[in-house]
């Protein structure tokens, strides 16, 4: 999860000439299964559709395959880029 925030982070500081981000971490719980929910947003450019296959968010698709998770990277509505990742997640004791 450190590693999936971190590179969007960086992507924001870099790439989106944003003015605003937004990290948000949930931690939700049904059945049993707890499950960690990251949503890092931000107000910038945003990115193209035919440039969400880079490197670093490829990487970030591939952090969250390996955990059993899911990580997706979005266009918003009103503007800059949405990174959304679903993982499992153990509560420590």
């Amino acid at each position: 999860a450190y590693r999936i925030v971190t590179e969007a982070f960086t992507n924001v500081v870099r790439h989106a000439q944003a003015s605003f981000c937004h990290i948000e971490l949930t931690i939700t719980t049904a059945n049993d299964t707890s499950r960690l929910e990251l949503r890092i947003g931000d107000d910038g450019r945003g990115i193209p559709a035919d440039r969400r296959s880079g490197v670093g968010l490829q990487a970030m698709r591939e952090r969250a395959a390996e955990l059993g998770g899911t990580c997706t990277i979005t266009a918003q509505p009103e503007g800059g880029t949405l990174v959304e990742a679903h993982l499992p997640f153990t509560p420590a004791d």
